[in-house]
């Protein structure tokens, strides 16, 4: 019997392998050759730069020839720059291909025209970049995100259509094969029809879990395909099952759009606004492996403390879920919870809305100028100029008609105080550093000939217009940044009354029955200094609408990932923010774990409401890829609708469940079964815990149980995902997967309440290969189905 190997048409793909490689490789030696060349070059101008740049400033024809002399050797280091830099890159992408050159070949007979003779199919074969022959100019290699490539992701062997620039072209899909290439030998290879193998997800999602998310567009099925090549919606949402590749798929659609629009759009042109800095890291490594540059990568955390930082101390999410989670015995808790949930809502941001209407009228507050202890423009100054303005003007605009008018007063005061004895004080205490740099400045300006520092009132005059000018500055700068508002003053007025905002609101915005409580807790915080995290958006989002909205109006393309977590004032903050972005949203209603989470809450219907329905798409994604079939079965029990989820067809063990008496008891088997799952060769293995006072606990009771082995807490400002094992709490371990998970406490007492089923739900649906649950006494009854 004839193997596979030794079966004609395997001969034939190997030996057009083994060509291809001996083309990469041509291609990559002299590409290693160029960018050596190049460097070398960019070495010996910069090290002799100055010698090759004629210097001689005795005169205006000299200066100019210098000049020219350097723009001349500077635009020679650009162009050997730009070399190194294209060789580099097109290095790296060899590099890459050596490795595996393609994944796919589909054959497609284009339909013929009328009257024309049908010619062959044409023999596409896909990777990660495209190579044309060199002599023939065909190509070797189509880049996986060109318009033919859709065929291979989108359709079975028949009739098929692409999308050009050109418009549609149809035909026949006569052949859909896929490879599994190492270097430059095939590994398999089989033929497949409507989806991606399952023989290739089986090697892919068999593999143990690496530190950073791979690239894997080999597998790519039908509806990521969807995702990756949508370029009408300006609002794309995504909603999948935990493991349904909606991460993956948004970051190939990044690659996509960059390839699809290169020359037109760059990376930093691009968002992604991750849950946490771990999951950064965690991505990292994704479109550099696509040979293209990372995206902009930020939190909205990080985008909160870089606007508020200097402002408030400023509490972050994970505090405020941490108290969610384990404070339910304070006081205050009950008000808290539904001021959280209140502050969240588009009500919020219409209530907002209508107090920043109501402050054109009145009720804006403002900080009074002064300047060493004397008043400029008193705060009830400033107020009555503002109000005395065209109310029908914008509140932004009608603030800088007012900057204009209070420097004008500042000029004023800036002449009288120059003969106040003060002024001569400071003029004594200047060092001569000072006074040089006076001197110089003025005369930058032209307006002080070198002479007239020969007489002594002259002179002093000068100085004392500097020091002026100097001690002022602030003042100016105040005025200028519109500082003079009393932006904190202004949102606790808010919280003054709970008849005032009352007040405001209509008659269908509906007040929360515990509206005093939270004007009460709300006002306490905030003359501590510090701000919630449910206050820094709406704070924020006030504060842009009184001084004019500081959009972004570069930034193209944003991706919200985690997207169930945002809040609907989020979501509009971000819209103003970004005015000219398309937003692609990605998440799982059955992940939203926040404080602010209802079960009549959708954070996809708020953020869709900001958008017209036409450009809006909704994508769902049921199958869930990254769990074991018993993993999945199980997981899929845990929530509402979970029998929608179609897990895929991967074997595996089924969860562990384990009831232990204590604590101690409990350590002690968890730590046994980590050594056992080290043993066993698993690379990313996490002991999950509820709340980060759970995790410390854990943490420090297993690190002295495995001595030989390094266990690693993980905490809110962990930036980097490493391999081995971690102890993590619950909401850090969003979006992450690990090969083995270990539930620390699925008890009675850590998962008692209904609302916390989709937190359980999300912790369990970590793992890839295994899960075990571990209960002190009672297990949850969120379980039942165990």
């Amino acid at each position: 019997m004839v193997s596979i190997a030794e079966q004609p048409e395997w001969k034939e793909e190997q030996r057009r392998v083994e060509r291809v490689i001996a083309e990469i490789e041509r291609r990559t030696e002299k590409l290693e050759e160029q960018t050596s060349e190049a460097r070398e070059e960019m070495v010996e101008i910069r090290k002799n730069f100055w010698e090759d740049v004629t210097v001689n400033f005795e005169d205006a024809a000299e200066m100019a020839e210098t000049a020219a002399s350097m723009r001349q050797q500077a635009e020679v280091l650009f162009d050997r720059e730009h070399t190194h830099r294209q060789a580099a890159k097109q290095l790296k992408t060899m590099r890459k291909l050596l490795q595996s050159p393609y994944f796919g070949r589909i054959d497609f007979m284009e339909n013929a025209m009328s009257g024309e003779a049908d010619e062959a199919a044409e023999r596409i074969y896909l990777g990660i970049a495209s190579l044309r022959d060199e002599e023939d100019d065909q190509y070797l290699i189509y880049d996986w995100r060109a318009p033919v490539s859709s065929l291979y992701y989108d359709y079975p062997p028949g009739a098929a259509q692409y999308e050009t620039p050109m418009g549609v072209i149809e035909g026949e899909l006569q052949l859909k094969r896929q490879f599994v290439i190492r270097g430059d030998e095939i590994v398999s290879m089989f033929d497949t029809g409507v989806t991606i193998g399952d023989e290739l997800l089986q090697e892919v999602l068999g593999r143990q879990s690496d530190a950073q998310m791979k690239s894997i567009v080999a597998t790519i099925q039908r509806e990521q395909n969807l995702i990756i090549r949508n370029e009408s919606s300006r609002l794309l949402i995504v909603q999948g099952a935990a493991g349904s590749g909606k991460t993956s798929a948004a970051l190939q659609r990044v690659a996509y759009l960059l390839y699809r629009y290169r020359g037109t759009l760059t990376a930093d042109q691009i968002v992604l606004f991750s849950p946490n800095p771990m999951f950064n890291s965690y991505v990292s490594t994704v479109l550099p492996e696509l040979g293209e540059e990372n995206m902009q990568q930020t939190t909205f955390q990080d985008y909160l403390r870089f606007r508020l930082g200097k402002t408030f101390r400023l509490e972050n999410p994970y505090d405020q879920l941490e108290y969610a989670l384990s404070a339910m015995d304070e006081p205050d808790y009950e008000t808290r919870i539904a001021g959280i949930r209140y502050k969240a809502s588009y009500p919020f941001v219409q209530l907002m809305e209508r107090y920043i209407e109501a402050m054109k009228s009145k009720g804006l507050r403002f900080r009074s100028l002064s300047f060493r202890g004397q008043s400029i423009m008193t705060a009830g100054e400033i107020e009555a100029l503002f109000y005395s303005l065209d109310h029908s003007i914008a509140i932004a605009n009608r603030l800088r008609l007012m900057a204009e008018q209070m420097m004008e007063r500042l000029n004023e005061f800036e002449r009288a105080a120059l003969n106040e004895p003060w002024v001569d004080e400071e003029i004594e205490l200047l060092d001569k550093e000072t006074y040089l740099k006076a001197f110089q400045t003025l005369r930058r300006k032209k307006r002080f000939s070198e002479q007239s520092f020969d007489d002594f009132e002259a002179e002093k005059a000068i100085l004392a217009q500097y020091v002026v000018k100097e001690r002022l500055k602030p003042l100016r700068l105040r005025i200028k940044r519109l500082s003079f508002v009393d932006m904190k003053s202004t949102y606790r007025q808010l919280f003054d009354s709970a008849e005032f905002a009352a007040a405001i609101a209509t008659e269908q915005e509906r007040m929360p029955a515990q509206w005093a409580d939270i004007c009460r807790y709300t006002l306490n915080r905030l003359l501590t200094g510090e701000i919630a995290y449910e206050d820094a958006t709406p704070f924020l989002y006030m504060v842009e609408r009184i001084r004019g909205f500081q959009t972004n109006t570069s930034v193209r393309h944003i991706l919200l990932d985690e997207a169930q977590d945002y809040t609907a004032f989020q979501f509009a903050f971000i819209k103003r923010l970004f005015p000219r972005a398309k937003v692609t949203a990605l998440g799982d209603l059955n992940q939203s774990i926040t404080a602010h989470t209802t079960e009549e809450s959708s954070g996809f219907a708020a953020l869709a409401a900001l958008y017209e329905a036409e450009e809006t798409e909704t994508i769902l994604l049921r199958r869930s890829y990254r769990s074991t079939r018993p993993i999945v079965e199980f997981t899929s029990g845990l929530i509402p609708g979970g029998e929608q989820i179609i897990p895929f067809n991967r074997d595996g063990e089924p969860p562990a469940f384990s009831l232990l008496a204590n604590r101690a008891e409990l350590h002690d088997r968890i730590a046994g079964t980590l050594s056992a799952l080290q043993a066993e060769g698993y690379r990313t293995i996490a002991v999950i815990c509820k709340t980060a006072a759970e995790s410390r606990m854990a943490h420090e009771a297993l690190r002295d149980l495995l001595k030989q082995s390094h266990i690693r807490l993980i905490e809110q400002e962990t930036s980097d995902f490493e391999e081995g094992l971690v102890v993590i709490p619950s909401y850090l371990s969003k979006g992450v997967e690990f090969d083995a998970v270990i539930v620390y406490d699925a008890s009675a007492a850590s998962y008692g309440l209904e609302s916390e089923r989709r937190l359980l739900y999300t912790v369990c649906t970590r793992a890839m290969h295994k899960l075990h649950l571990y209960a002190i006494e009672e297990w949850s009854p969120l379980l039942a189905r165990r």
